[in-house]
């Protein structure tokens, strides 16, 4: 070999090793895995994905909490969000709301009764769950009511996006799904 091709032939061939090792490298920006369980840990994944608007996308959360209102003590929300594909501003898909009431508001008109398990009512895009007695003082409230509101505006059987019976499955599955969460969470279990 020529004498004057050899440092080229040495910068070559450590570019090519250079490329091969960065190739291989394993990448430093592994995404954390998604969290199982959202709002408080009152949701899974897979419940919190029963409500969409039809445009898909990854789910996330916000939640916040803050002192409730007067002498009230709880008031937590958890705003459901949906991933946009152009653009890097998450949609809200629904909102649900545990907070300590001072009284029982009973059922919206139209609703259905939530079912078995929790005193509640369900209607396509808004459902509400009763906690068990005893879980307020454990949750720190002296309110003697702690429910757990959800609201999908999606929902709506105006926006026909899936028909009533499956909109009222989906919301009564996510109320039901927080309400046993949290009941367990906080040891008051009917």
């Amino acid at each position: 070999m020529d004498k004057k091709w050899l440092p080229l032939t040495i910068v070559l061939g450590a570019a090519g090793v250079a490329v091969v090792t960065a190739s291989l490298w394993p990448d430093n920006e592994e995404k954390p895995p998604l969290p199982q369980t959202l709002c408080y840990g009152a949701l899974s994944r897979q419940t919190a994905e029963l409500i969409d608007d039809g445009k898909g996308g990854e789910v996330s959360t916000e939640e916040w909490e803050s002192p409730g209102k007067g002498d009230t003590a709880v008031f937590k929300t958890c705003q459901v969000l949906r991933a946009n594909p152009d653009s890097d501003y998450p949609r809200g898909i629904f909102q649900l709301i545990i907070s300590d009431e001072r009284y029982d508001s009973g059922p919206r008109k139209d609703s259905v009764p939530l079912g078995s398990g929790f005193t509640g009512w369900v209607l396509p895009e808004e459902a509400e769950a009763m906690l068990p007695t005893g879980c307020a003082a454990r949750m720190g409230s002296t309110a003697p009511y702690i429910t757990v509101t959800l609201s999908a505006p999606s929902q709506a059987e105006k926006k026909d996006l899936v028909d009533r019976d499956t909109a009222l499955r989906n919301s009564a599955a996510v109320v039901r799904e927080a309400a046993a969460k949290l009941a367990k969470k906080y040891d008051c279990e009917a």
